[in-house]
């Protein structure tokens, strides 16, 4: 006896194994890959970690030295420049806190950048100089063989992680695998009690914030979110994990008040003091933060005005050169009792704009500080190199740190990936809830309008007129669904999650394989959801493809979900190859809805594919409003019959095919197209983030025959 094949029984046990797959992801218990490593390499990996102090491994002392490091800006004319930084040198050692303060646009951001090897490269800019880490050249790669910190002005976060998860995941992808679980969650609670994240680690780093279709969408979660100061130390947190030799912090006390300031201070004087090399640019501090750094570097236009011990130092070096420059009474360079000398110091190297007179004053007295410490013996000290005994021990030290393999596996990767992308897809209760809704009350308006439409030749519009509403979405009456929905969703979230993702790959935690592919999956039944709500309560009430039989019913609303589905994945895909294309969210709302809009043009229904001109023509193929409408047309029409009172009424619904350019066709065709569109999309943004990846200004040395000094 034959046995028939049942499509739809193999279509359940396909989604049964699916979601079972799906689920042993997420939970983590999934078949481990063996490891692409050989038994020698395991064990000697085994004994680097052995030796880690609990999960981040002890603090190699580094000591960094710069000199004559110029960066300098021309215009596009490549003729006129100007001086960002002038003829720097300086030293930052370990176990010391080394603040960079100057007034704005000194080039402390600048300076910073420079040492941390975090300056973003441009055709414009000439950086020339020496840098040396332990008394040895940096390579020109930039830090490869120095674990470094750096905490940048804007914290990002996934919105939907708790503090904690937060950590714990950035542990999981930066400690070495062979550590244990146990140790790597002690290691993670002893961060939060260090940095005094505690009581809040079950908070999400902020508000939620969405936009979806221009509605906007604030909810609190867990009754609050965390302060400007507790981000800070949460981004700190997540860049101590590796336990770095060096951290850099880039105004770290921007947009805090004096409490939180301190606090943040406090935490940074903590890690020099436990051997981290700790260097911060930072704006007129109070008195408290000030008393808290080592040494100081101090910048006025680019130029080094003083570098050296803080304190009470720093004062008595300008109070002795007051007496030494006899063009301003010897007092405006002593700081006077119960005065914030943070400010005094700023006041003494800024520029007074208020008249001609003044500028000329403040400018002179600018440069004679300036010449003074180029001739002083503290210059001599930060220009002399730094000769430290047994500097090859600790870089072949730093060298096998580094290079040790802490990220695991393609596949642990892709499983915490996964699990980080799950979390923040279905937590994101406020956007869910509201695309819900919407899509409920859309759904209802749709089919309001297209109540029960029959087989009269007018209905033909009618049905013609709904499925291109339903795959262009009607955003003026903020229709949330099919493309439009997806791609704003995906334009106004992707750009500030791309920045998490570059900074992470920069610290080399996974690669960019495993990111994108886990987000793909992650997102398929979120993306699933809100298309076959909005079709079920609309498909019955338009009475789409009306049939006696209820199984062809069935199959034909299968078949009208699956082709929306698709379209809402490509739709998603090219906002994320919009999102990687454009530097900003802002941007990316402007180009993703102008790029749609030329697809809702050749989409089939405003211009048919036959009367398109030849040079774009390929639009139409590329449309996936195209491929969706043309898709939804031959599911609705074929075999329909229409009620026909002349001679040239339409009688079958493969005669109102033709009509657009759809006979032939077959849905089968428009779901290839589809899929193609949505893997082209996918592999343009793999290649954009894979060429887009930041690129870092090189630093060339003076004598370098690739240095060209510029003209002034």
């Amino acid at each position: 006896m034959a046995v028939g094949f049942d499509g739809r029984a193999m279509g359940r046990i396909l989604a049964a194994l699916a979601a079972a797959f799906f689920f042993r992801v997420i939970s983590g218990v999934g078949p481990a890959l063996p490891p692409a490593v050989d038994a020698d390499e395991d064990k000697e990996e085994q004994r680097d970690s052995a030796g880690d102090e609990d999960a981040s491994g002890s603090v190699v002392p580094v000591t960094i030295q710069w000199r004559s490091v110029t960066c300098t800006l021309s215009d596009k004319r490549g003729a006129r420049t100007r001086f960002l930084l002038t003829n720097l040198s300086g030293v930052a050692k370990p176990g010391r806190l080394l603040a960079i303060m100057g007034p704005s646009g000194s080039g402390k951001t600048t300076l910073l950048s420079v040492l941390a090897g975090q300056l973003l490269a441009s055709p414009r800019l000439h950086l020339s100089g020496h840098l040396d880490i332990n008394g040895l050249p940096i390579p020109s790669g930039g830090y490869k063989f120095v674990l470094f910190a750096y905490l940048r002005q804007e914290d990002l976060f996934f919105s939907q992680l708790t503090v904690r998860e937060t950590i714990s995941l950035a542990a999981e992808l930066q400690l070495p695998q062979t550590l244990s679980a146990e140790k790597k969650n002690k290691y993670v609670s002893s961060l939060l009690f260090r940095l005094g994240l505690v009581s809040i680690r079950s908070s999400i780093p902020d508000t939620v914030f969405s936009l979806i279709a221009g509605v906007s969408v604030l909810e609190e979660k867990d009754f609050r979110g965390i302060s400007g100061g507790e981000k800070k130390r949460l981004a700190l947190a997540c860049e101590l994990i590796a336990s770095p030799s060096v951290v850099f912090a880039d105004e770290p006390t921007t947009g805090l008040d004096a409490f939180q300031a301190e606090k943040v201070m406090e935490t940074l004087r903590q890690l020099a003091e436990d051997g981290h090399t700790v260097i911060c640019s930072i704006h007129q501090p109070r008195g408290s933060v000030y008393s808290k750094f080592d040494d100081i570097v101090l910048l006025s236009e680019g130029a080094l005005v003083y570098m050296g011990p803080a304190k009470d130092e720093t004062l008595a070096y300008f109070a002795k050169l007051g007496s030494l420059l006899c063009h301003l009474p010897s007092c405006w360079y002593e700081c006077p009792d119960h005065e914030n000398p943070a400010e005094f110091l700023a006041d003494l190297i800024s520029i007074d704009y208020s008249s001609s007179e003044s500028v000329h004053t403040s400018q002179k007295r600018i440069d004679d500080l300036v010449e003074a410490f180029s001739n002083s013996s503290l210059m001599v000290q930060c220009s002399s190199p730094v000769m430290l005994l047994e500097s090859s021990k600790v870089s072949a030290k730093l060298g096998k740190k580094t290079m040790s393999k802490r990220r695991g596996g393609w596949w642990r990767q892709f499983r915490l990936l996964l699990k980080r992308a799950w979390m923040q897809a279905s937590r994101d209760g406020p956007t869910n809830k509201v695309r819900a809704r919407m899509s409920i009350a859309s759904a209802i308006i749709f089919g309001s309008v297209f109540w029960r439409m029959g087989r009269t030749q007018t209905s033909i519009q009618d049905r013609m007129g709904l499925l291109q509403s339903y795959v262009v979405d009607d955003i003026k009456v903020a229709a949330i669904n099919t493309a439009m929905a997806a791609l704003t969703k995906t334009v106004g979230v992707f750009p500030k999650e791309r920045a998490i993702v570059d900074r992470e790959r920069a610290k080399g935690s996974y690669d960019l394989g495993p990111y994108l592919l886990s987000k793909l999956l992650a997102e398929v039944p979120i993306g699933a959801a809100f298309p076959l709500i909005f079709g079920s309560i609309l498909y019955p009430m338009a009475r789409l493809h009306p049939t006696l039989s209820r199984q062809l019913s069935f199959h034909m609303f299968a078949k009208f979900c699956g082709i929306v589905t698709m379209e809402s994945f490509a739709a998603s895909a090219m906002g994320l190859t919009v999102g990687a294309m454009v530097p900003s969210t802002e941007a990316a709302m402007a180009v993703g809805p102008s790029l749609m809009t030329v697809f809702i043009v050749f989409g089939g229904y405003y211009v048919n594919a036959e009367n398109t001109p030849l040079v774009f023509r390929w639009i139409p193929r590329a449309s996936l409003i195209r491929w969706a409408f043309q898709g939804l047309c031959i599911n609705e029409f074929k075999g329909l019959q229409f009620e026909q009172q002349h001679s040239y009424d339409i009688q079958t619904g493969e005669q109102a095919l033709e009509r657009f350019s759809f006979g032939g066709s077959r849905i089968r065709d428009t779901v290839a197209a589809q899929g193609r569109i949505l893997m082209f999309w996918y592999w343009t943004t793999y290649i954009l983030l894979k060429k887009n990846r930041p690129k870092y200004q090189q630093l060339l040395s003076p004598s370098s025959p690739d240095h060209q000094q510029p003209e002034t």
